[in-house]
């Protein structure tokens, strides 16, 4: 729909203008006035075709980081507890902002706000940007008059999430560094060195080791049909991301995942430590049982916890116990299990599923550390073989021409 600039006075008389889309200007007209808004002048905003925008913003180049958002909470936080009007609080940070795709929303925000909308479904607007957890937050916090305090919330979510990735980050670091040198290197040798050695393997007229055949196979193999092997890697890629781009993909991936040997458990940990925070959080906060699991089904990263998630959510209203929907999920310890079940039983699960977010957190920070510690052995061994290999097949003629030019 077309962009209108409006100016007109409001119920007292101020001067007030804004933008606002509409099908003609009868709608605009029609908007304000409901508004109590009554227009002087309506002219339609001709909005000059921005095409490095429009790139950006079909193809998501610009994402809206943990770290935009956690500035954006805090900032939040800060101003309305100084209180600062919500509006004004809004365009202030909207014009500060370097992330223009988190600006863009925000002004948006403020257009919704302008026009009666209250804070949290105008952030529901924008999904790929606010999370359901967000706009649960903020949803109580409009309800309570604490905002402030949701923000607050928020921020120190969005702050635990940015440090769990880290923490994987850094575990990983050191194997992927290892794994994209071997392979640069073997690409270097089948290209470079192992060509060079087979034309002088040619000339000596001999029967070569098996060692050596494969690796002058395997060299000719990538020499010839690199391409293929390319087109190959795309070919998978480009239809990985497009299955796991439906629902069905999705939820088999996230189930896969979660079964990977060494990783799996770590990934399964990392889930339900997500997942018994954010609820305790929203619970503390006020929010009804069942739209918490709603938010945190959505929340959780992962298709297949979210579903687990959801059958709690249709077990609760079936009328059983928290504790009961979490045993038929078949995803928490018997510890954990003992710990919601008192926690229900005494009237204090958010204090209980935050002792169970710190447990799986602490196991996830051991597991991660051990994760380092499986690794290493198995890269040096694959190094080692790798090496073995590359030495026996280059050096086993050799000897053998040596011993023959002996005798």
């Amino acid at each position: 729909m077309p962009l209108y600039h409006y100016e007109g006075r409001n119920r007292t008389g101020e001067a007030v203008s804004g933008d606002l889309e509409a099908s003609s200007e009868n709608a605009v007209a029609s908007d304000l006035q409901s508004q109590g808004i009554i227009p002087i002048s309506i002219s339609e905003t001709v909005v000059q075709f921005d095409v490095m925008e429009y790139l950006t913003e079909k193809l998501n180049l610009e994402q809206v980081s943990l770290e935009d958002l956690i500035i954006f909470s805090r900032q939040m936080y800060a101003l309305n507890k100084a209180g600062i009007p919500l509006l004004q609080a809004l365009q202030g940070l909207a014009d500060s902002i370097r992330n223009a795709r988190l600006a863009k929303a925000i002004y948006d925000v403020i257009r919704s706000i302008e026009s009666g909308v209250n804070l949290a479904s105008s952030l529901g607007q924008h999904p790929d940007v606010f999370t359901p957890i967000i706009v649960s937050m903020v949803h109580v916090g409009e309800n309570t008059g604490r905002l402030d305090d949701a923000f607050f919330q928020i921020a120190y979510y969005l702050e635990l999430e940015r440090d769990t990735r880290k923490r994987i980050k850094q575990a990983t670091r050191y194997p992927i560094m290892v794994t994209s040198a071997i392979s640069v290197a073997l690409v270097i040798i089948n290209i470079f060195v192992i060509p060079q050695f087979a034309k002088v393997f040619a000339n000596l007229k001999v029967e070569l080791p098996i060692y050596t055949r494969i690796l002058i196979g395997t060299s000719e193999f990538f020499e010839n049909y690199w391409w293929l092997l390319l087109m190959g890697a795309m070919v998978i890629g480009v239809g990985f991301v497009k299955y796991v781009g439906t629902e069905t993909g999705l939820y088999k991936w996230d189930r896969l995942k979660l079964k990977i040997p060494f990783i799996g458990g770590i990934f399964t940990r990392i889930m339900l430590a997500r997942f018994s925070r954010v609820f305790a959080m929203l619970t503390a906060a006020g929010v009804p049982v069942l739209q918490s699991l709603s938010a945190v089904s959505q929340a959780v990263g992962n298709k297949y916890v979210g579903e687990a998630i959801a059958d709690m959510h249709v077990g609760i209203e079936r009328g059983e116990t928290f504790t009961r929907t979490a045993i038929a999920t078949g995803m928490f310890s018997p510890l954990v299990i003992q710990m919601m079940g008192v926690g229900e039983s005494t009237g204090s699960m958010d204090e209980m599923l935050i002792e169970v977010a710190e447990f799986y957190e602490q196991e996830v920070d051991y597991d991660l550390k051990r994760l380092s510690d499986w690794i290493e052995p198995i890269l040096i061994l694959f190094m080692g073989v790798l090496v073995l290999v590359l030495a026996l097949g280059i050096f086993l003629p050799m000897w053998d021409l040596g011993a023959a030019t002996k005798r």
